[in-house]
């Protein structure tokens, strides 16, 4: 089970430092920055590269909700939840501290006022959406990501490509999100940021948990229901 504990851990932890790194160091940097665009594909990428690199291990999940969602489609046990959970939101807030203390190396850096790539509604939403399109909008792209997930990785799907899809898929819901919300569908990547901002990202977080967890479970249970072959 350790080995299990330690895959999530390095797993989010790459998917926080890549993802969320690539927002606060490399998205608005003058003339070359990545931009959105480069962002979305950052968060994709660490998904790829570490469910290649660890999802033999502990299957990949590095998202509270992806492990919610696996256990309402019947992929995983419910005694092991807590402690998948407990390890991807310790590896998402040791890859924030860690990218804290890189960013804090610029004189001019400020996570309270940057936003520290935190997600958020009204006012804190990267282009003013409200807070029902941010739930509405968590709530879908959670339930199609594990929708996905259930497919790519189903015993009839595929061998060896589901990381890609998967990838695809999160560069995919980043594309459409980031505007609304700045993209969550995972609440360890929320909190592990959320942290370090110190402010109205945590007074909003309950809304990154809330509805990513909803999409995940409905998402299993979806697919669970309606489109898993059955023997």
């Amino acid at each position: 089970m350790h080995k299990k504990l330690a895959a999530e851990f390095f797993g989010t932890f790459w998917l926080v430092f890549g993802g969320c790194g690539s927002a606060v160091l490399a998205a608005g940097f003058p003339e070359l920055g990545i931009g959105f665009v480069g962002v979305s594909l950052a968060f994709g990428l660490t998904v790829l590269t570490m469910a290649y690199a660890v999802g033999h291990i502990s299957g990949g999940h590095f998202n509270p909700a992806v492990t919610l969602g696996l256990w309402a489609g019947g992929r995983f046990p419910a005694k092991e939840i807590a402690g998948y959970i407990a390890a991807q939101v310790i590896g998402g807030i040791v890859a924030a501290a860690a990218l804290y203390i890189i960013a804090s190396g610029n004189t001019g850096f400020d996570a309270e006022i940057s936003g520290f790539a935190s997600n958020g509604y009204g006012e804190h939403s990267p282009d003013g959406y409200s807070l029902l399109s941010a739930a509405l909008i968590e709530i879908i792209l959670t339930a199609f990501f594990l929708l996905i997930i259930h497919g790519a990785t189903d015993k009839n799907a595929a061998a060896g490509f589901a990381p890609v899809a998967i990838g695809l898929a999160l560069t995919l819901i980043h594309l459409i999100s980031i505007p609304v919300t700045n993209t969550s569908v995972n609440p360890a990547r929320s909190t592990a940021v959320a942290i370090f901002q110190g402010g109205w990202a945590l007074q909003q977080l309950w809304l990154f948990w809330l509805m990513p967890a909803i999409g995940g479970v409905l998402g299993g249970f979806v697919y669970r229901a309606l489109l898993e072959k059955q023997d």
